[in-house]
Order: structure tokens, then sequence, then C-alpha cells
């Protein structure tokens, strides 16, 4: 069966879990913040905070901005799960919003009109790694005073005019020079399908020092010091009575248990030397793709807008009628290439349906036509030919 998702590793990620194994240090350690520093600096973020999930980024990274109960977030509702779940943790409400019909961002100017005084940030999806327009959702925040937490879970390595997303990268924009960036984070997923990943893990980046270490802290059971950083020489006096002891830590905030593992930062750090070349490599596979399905009247490719680079997380396509898309998941799988569908959106589903929630109509047309087909960077050419000759093969059922 072909895959729709596969890792990519290589015996530098075997050797890298093994140094780690053999250093006797596993959990959070040097090799945590040696992954924070080294992606902070690829991204062009000024901090990076690494979590045990991309869940777990974008939960911690709205209660560093404050949300909480009788606060609603506005939240594209083609999305996986967890960007609305979030919301909810933190005792807010998710208000869904519609997708743009092209990319399946979110649609601005629907979320402009779902907002209330309750409403007090926003969670913009670079959906399967096509970035969302951002100085479209900064135009919204500025105007509206919202925190913004861009969910880049698809999005490692994806660029926004010519910056990649992680880097507070509306800063130079000339549209843009009234947002606070305090109050704009964004959130990584490392999820073992995902374009850089750490078998599990996220990372959240920022701007602010303030809320880097506030976040350290909430990542770890409101600690002031990780496990690591006690094994460190403290220097006498700094701490009260007993600051001149390692074992000595402070616990000023209710804080939770996410924080990443060295065994998951070992990974991450060959993988992140490895994602410009797996880029380019989902890119050719996406290429071939276009191409081979370009003279097909009853499907429509992704699109690439030309302010962004896309990391292409996602291949979908999107079938003229609905009933092609299972039609052909049911073809393309008796002929041993498996497909899914990104996403069924979150209103419809039964946990947030029975909350009331409103019509998307472009969201609840789009998605019974989408289809994701097999992208990543170690499918051979000869597997991308098998997906394409399934394709074709379908349409001349039609």
């Amino acid at each position: 069966m072909i895959q729709v998702f596969r890792p990519w590793f290589d015996e530098r990620e075997e050797e890298a879990v093994l140094d780690v194994l053999r250093s006797g240090w596993i959990g959070l350690g040097p090799k945590t913040a040696e992954f924070e520093q080294k992606f902070a600096e690829y991204v062009g973020a000024g901090y990076a905070v690494a979590m045990n999930s991309g869940t777990a980024a974008l939960h911690l990274a709205l209660l560093a901005l404050g949300i909480g109960p009788g606060d609603e977030v506005l939240v594209p509702t083609i999305t996986f799960v967890s960007t609305a779940h979030v919301v909810e943790y933190c005792g807010a409400k998710p208000v869904f919003v519609d997708v743009e019909p092209d990319t399946l961002c979110i649609d601005v100017d629907d979320a402009r009109r779902k907002l209330s005084r309750q409403v007090k940030a926003v969670i913009p999806v670079h959906y399967a790694g096509h970035p969302c327009n951002l100085v479209k959702v900064a135009g919204l925040i500025v105007s509206n005073g919202l925190t913004v937490v861009e969910d880049a879970a698809h999005a490692c390595g994806a660029e926004f005019r010519g910056l990649r997303i992680g880097s507070g990268n509306l800063r130079s924009s000339d549209e843009c020079k009234v947002v606070n960036f305090s109050n704009w984070l964004i959130a990584f997923s490392h999820h073992a399908v995902k374009n850089l990943t750490t078998g599990e893990g996220g990372t959240v980046t920022t701007s602010d020092p303030a809320i880097a270490e506030n976040l350290r802290r909430l990542r770890w059971c409101g600690i002031d010091k990780s496990t690591w950083g006690r094994t460190e020489e403290v220097k006498e006096g700094t701490r009260g009575q007993y600051g001149k002891y390692g074992w000595y830590y402070e616990i000023d905030r209710l804080g939770y248990k996410c924080h990443m593992s060295d065994l998951n930062a070992a990974i991450g750090l060959v993988q992140l030397e490895k994602l410009e070349v797996s880029n380019i490599m989902r890119r050719s596979i996406v290429d071939h793709y276009q191409d081979a399905f370009a003279d097909l009247e009853w499907l429509e490719r992704p699109v690439e807008k030309n302010y962004c680079k896309s990391s292409w997380h996602l291949y979908h396509i999107k079938l003229e009628k609905p009933e092609y898309r299972d039609r052909l998941n049911l073809f393309l799988r008796d002929r041993d290439i498996a497909t899914g569908v990104h996403y069924m959106p979150l209103h419809l589903q039964p946990y947030y349906r029975d909350q009331g929630q409103p019509v998307l109509p472009v969201a609840e047309d789009v998605w019974r036509r989408i289809l994701t087909l097999p992208l990543y960077p170690g499918l051979t050419m000869d597997e991308v030919e098998q997906v394409v000759e399934g394709v074709r093969e379908f349409g001349r059922t039609l």
C-alpha cells in the first residue's frame, strides 16, 4: 500500500537517538535547548519553546496570551480538531469561520463578520502548508485588538513574502508596523508525519522574552527551573535561603507537563538539517502531480498564491462532484494507494454541531469534494506514476 504520509528517516536519526540513550540524559535537557536555538535561527524567530505535541503548543500559546473563560476565539472550520479543542481547554469558546474556496485557509472577511466583544483571539491555520494571507489577518487584529496564534502545524519551511513562517514575518511590512508582535505567537507540530517530525512534539515561537519564559514554565508544571538547569552551578545568595543549592526551585503558577524530551529533540535536530532538502523533494512530487493532472477537467488542483511559498505538507485535489471523491478513494484503495480527507469541518462534528454552530457554505461544499493524495519525501517516482495512472484511469470511467 502506498501510504498518504510517511516519515523520512535514515541512519542519522538512529545515531542521534543512540547518542542520547548512551548519554544517560533523555528528558528535558541540552538537546532540547539546542533544538530550540537552531529552530529559532531557522525560522528567524527570537525564541522557540519546544513542547511534547503541536496540541500542547497551541494550548500553552493561548494560555500565555491570557485566553480564558468567557473569551471567544475565531477558528477556521477546516482544520485538525486540536485547533478548536485547545480553545475549550482554556475555558473559552471556539467560533468557527469559513474558508477561502481555493486555499482552504481562513476567510478573513467571514472572520470579521464573526467579531463580537467576547472575541479575543484568532487562530489562522496554514492549511496544507500554504500560508494564509497574514497581512489581511494583521488588518483584522489591529483594528479589533485581538491576539493571534498562527497554527503552523503544516507549515514548517513555508514562507510568506519571502520570510519563513514562525519568524513574526510581518515586522517589515508597511501595513503592519503597528502590530504588537508580543501578542502574536506561532505554533508548530512535529507529529510523526509532519515535514519536520520529532516522533511527537511541537514548538512555539515568539519575539518576546517574557512570553518565552512564561511558556517554559507553563510546559514544566509552573517550575522556574528545568531538571537540567538544577544540575548547573547556582550562585550563592541569589535566591534566598536555599538559592545556593541545585535542588531548589520555585513554583509560581499553574503549569502543565508538556515539555519535549531530548530523545525527541535529537530526532528533530537531524530533521531540521534535512528539512530544506525534504521540502524540495515534496515540491518536485507536487510539480509532477500538477503537470500530470493539468488536462483533467473533473479535477481541481491545489493553488500556491504569489505572496507565499507552500511547504506542501498535503497535496489535496478537489473533485467536480462529491460522489467522485468517495468513488476515487475506493478506486485507488483497490490499487493499493491510500488517500485521506483533510478535513471534515469541525462545526459538523457531533461535539461541536450540538453546540449550535453556524452554517459555513464554502466549507460545507468543498469538504465533500477534497481528497489528499500520497506525498512524502521517500515516495519514489514509480510510486508517483502509480498514483497518477490510478487517478487518470479513474477519470476514464466517468
